[in-house]
């Protein structure tokens, strides 16, 4: 990263990307990769997201933590993420586990910060935004940033409201009137409500900025506690918050000794939104995964990714246009609100609320509806597929069924999902001389 003093808050601020999430909740799709690089949406990978939103927001000194299975991922960001202009401080570097400093593999978030401090304390940045590499939304970065700069705040919390039923799988916070963060507690069996609405709580995103004069001090006391797990939502934010500290001025200001941790409502800095509802996925899950992706064929999708405005970035492979071939009554090619990517050929098949990754063959007299079919996927003659999942790059026979009837697929030996769907990985019997 090149050192620069520019006068705008987002080019004194840069971006620590949390990429080394097992994923082990999106097994078998993570068999082989971290969660950050699991396809999405066709032609995307989840990293994606992260890093168009810095980007967007006009931040565009970043930095990737990877650790687990990180290989695709590097490949990846190195092939699709070199166009920014290094010679403008601009860049996306990819940072691997460094066992530094001593000796081991970083063992959480909060960790992960601590064993790469350096990298943010070399190019003299005033703020670092740390967001997740595994959520899907799209995010004003700059408009997040512009709130603990009016209020003086060291730390601030990105949060969104879920239904209270929802909450204990997340960090939830509560606040009071001014919008400080008064109580945090990761997935809490009774998470507190939100102030005069019982049904809802406010939910950590996994998404933070930190101001610089106080991050380095946090991991670092983190690092030494032997009961810490060194993660952000189960230790440091709340340790944080129980240091928290707040003092108002004649005139209203902030002492700047003083520590004021801040809740950021993602609705005012969403670059999405559908009726008036901010979208943002956490697609931890096969099911979630499977939700996301399908959503997207609908008429009027939560996630717009058509908005020229605030484009996601990714790596654009050069493959020749979708094509749909025959055309006869009994065996002709349709495809309704399905997602086609490049290089697809659907040859006298029937496609239905699908997501047609790149480099797919369908086969004569197949179905495939409500289903997610990854890249270099070979589909053949009379099958039937719905409600699936296709992980890559698998190849499979004529007449194969799957997800038509839930029970059956399990004594076969796919993955099926708790909401019953089915995931088809290339792990499965039969596929072995594809795995790649």
């Amino acid at each position: 990263m090149v050192k620069q003093r520019p006068n705008h808050p987002a080019q004194r601020t840069c971006a620590v990307v949390l990429a080394g999430g097992r994923g082990s909740r999106l097994c078998p799709l993570t068999g082989r990769r971290s969660k950050p690089a699991v396809p999405f949406a066709g032609q995307l990978k989840i990293i994606d997201f992260a890093l168009s939103n810095c980007v967007n927001s006009g931040i565009r000194r970043i930095g990737v933590l990877t650790q687990y299975k990180a290989q695709s991922l590097i490949r990846h960001i190195e092939r699709g993420w070199s166009f920014l202009a290094s010679s403008l401080g601009e860049c996306v570097d990819v940072e691997p586990a460094q066992q530094q400093p001593g000796e081991g593999w970083c063992s959480g978030t909060a960790n992960a910060m601590h064993q790469n401090f350096d990298l943010i304390r070399e190019a003299d940045f005033t703020h670092v935004l740390v967001p997740g590499g595994d959520h899907v939304c799209k995010m004003d970065g700059g408009l997040m940033l512009a709130e603990p700069i009016a209020r003086d705040s060291q730390l601030s919390v990105a949060c969104i409201e879920v239904p209270i039923e929802q909450a204990s799988t997340r960090g939830v916070m509560a606040v009071d009137e001014r919008g400080h963060i008064v109580a945090f507690e990761e997935k809490p069996a009774w998470p507190t409500p939100v102030p005069g609405d019982p049904h809802h709580a406010l939910a950590s995103m996994g998404l933070c900025i930190f101001n610089t004069a106080v991050l380095p001090e946090q991991p670092e006391i983190d690092a030494a506690d032997p009961l810490s797990i060194h993660d952000f939502g189960r230790d440091l934010i709340p340790r944080r918050v129980r240091q928290r500290k707040v003092t108002d001025g004649p005139s209203g200001g902030r002492d700047p000794d003083k520590l004021c941790v801040c809740a950021h409502r993602f609705q005012d800095s969403c670059a999405n939104r559908v009726d008036g509802r901010p979208c943002w996925r956490d697609v931890g899950t096969v099911d979630a995964f499977w939700e996301a992706n399908i959503d997207l064929t609908h008429v009027v999708p939560e996630l717009n990714l058509y908005d020229d405005d605030w484009p996601i970035l990714s790596l654009q492979r050069q493959l020749p246009p979708a094509k749909f071939v025959i055309d006869e009554a009994s065996r002709r090619s349709i495809a309704i609100d399905t997602l086609v990517s490049g290089g697809c050929i659907v040859s006298g098949a029937v496609v239905r609320r699908s997501i047609h990754f790149s480099k797919l063959r369908v086969g004569e007299g197949s179905m495939v509806e409500d289903s997610v079919v990854l890249p270099n996927v070979i589909v053949g003659r009379d099958m039937r597929l719905s409600r699936a999942i296709i992980g890559k790059p698998c190849m499979l026979p004529d007449g194969f069924r799957a997800g038509l009837d839930p029970a059956a697929d399990h004594e076969r030996g796919l993955h099926v999902t708790p909401l019953g769907s089915t995931l088809v990985s290339a792990e499965m019997p039969g596929q072995a001389a594809r795995v790649g």
